[in-house]
């Protein structure tokens, strides 16, 4: 006779339906915090994706704080000083053609060259992420207009374009950032247009087709959160080319112009000085070459953590 009573006092009371969100709610919120929960463990378990995101992470901010890092002007010359060893006389990278510290230029060229290797990324990423998503979730007429003259800039190679779009508009870092925006965004479009192909016939985007949630809603609420990872991972991987092609063009003098501290101008300038001291005119040329290779690989380990399953 006792049991069923306390059976009844120890069981809980119900649950207020009111009180916590739909099982459908609960079990896409947990499903999301551990598929991110996954992807942080991978990428924290990676050593050459911490080592390179420590490296990326130290010349960020030796960019941004490198008035208070640099050791000298890195615009006052000195004649006597040309192209100095390292360690001379307090330079501890040597000096450069003019005399000017090569620590100090480094230093302040690196906000230059970071500056016209993530803008134009970025703004690729916008625009040519918008059309890609558009033309693959309307289709029809919209995807044939807008990939067909998306392919007319693949007749050209990416080096090339950039160059004749500088070109045509002259030097300057407005306009090298203007055309290798202009080159980024066919590859960026051609990404988003596959991925959103192919979740735009998914199940969960023909029931919202079905209750009546209109175009717009759909894109933004069910497309987009499963498109923008792999078009974020992808724009991330061009960012080491956007570098390069920016010292390029500055290379070439359709980029930054001198006086201004810049890695590709800098390597310009020194490229007469590679007999006289060798180390000192490579030195562009490494940060180049190490921040480059940091972002590549930095960009696969993202990837590699973003394709865990569960």
């Amino acid at each position: 006779m006792s049991m069923p009573a306390l059976d009844f006092i120890a069981a809980p009371p119900p649950a207020d339906p009111l009180s916590r969100p739909p099982p459908q709610a609960e079990e896409g919120q947990a499903g999301a915090r551990g598929y991110w929960g996954r992807v942080w463990r991978q990428l924290t378990r990676d050593p050459v994706t911490i080592a390179c995101a420590t490296v990326l992470l130290a010349i960020v901010l030796a960019a941004i704080f490198a008035g208070h890092l640099a050791p000298a002007d890195p615009y006052k010359t000195s004649m006597l000083n040309r192209l100095k060893p390292f360690g001379y006389r307090g330079h501890i990278l040597g000096t450069d053609e003019l005399g000017r510290d090569l620590l100090s230029r480094l230093l302040y060229g690196g906000r230059l060259s970071l500056l016209m290797g993530v803008t134009p990324v970025v703004g690729a990423l916008l625009a040519g992420g918008l059309l890609g998503v558009v033309a693959g979730f309307v289709g029809g007429a919209v995807n044939t207009t807008i990939m067909r003259t998306v392919d007319v800039f693949y007749a050209f190679p990416s080096v090339l374009l950039a160059i004749a779009i500088s070109g045509s508009l002259g030097a300057g870092i407005g306009n090298a950032i203007l055309s290798l925006t202009i080159v980024f965004i066919p590859p960026i479009a051609r990404v988003a247009e596959s991925v959103t192909t192919g979740v735009r016939n998914l199940d969960y985007v023909a029931a919202a087709r079905a209750s009546g949630a209109g175009a717009w809603s759909i894109m933004r609420v069910h497309v987009l959160r499963n498109v923008l990872g792999p078009i974020f991972v992808y724009a991330t991987s061009l960012i080491s080319v956007s570098i390069i092609l920016a010292s390029g063009l500055s290379f070439l003098g359709l980029g930054v112009e001198p006086p201004n501290a810049e890695w590709g101008l800098m390597l310009n300038t020194l490229r007469p000085a590679i007999y006289l001291n060798p180390a000192v005119a490579a030195l562009p040329g490494a940060a180049i070459l190490v921040t480059s290779i940091c972002f590549n690989l930095l960009t696969d380990g993202l990837r590699q953590a973003m394709d865990v399953r569960a």
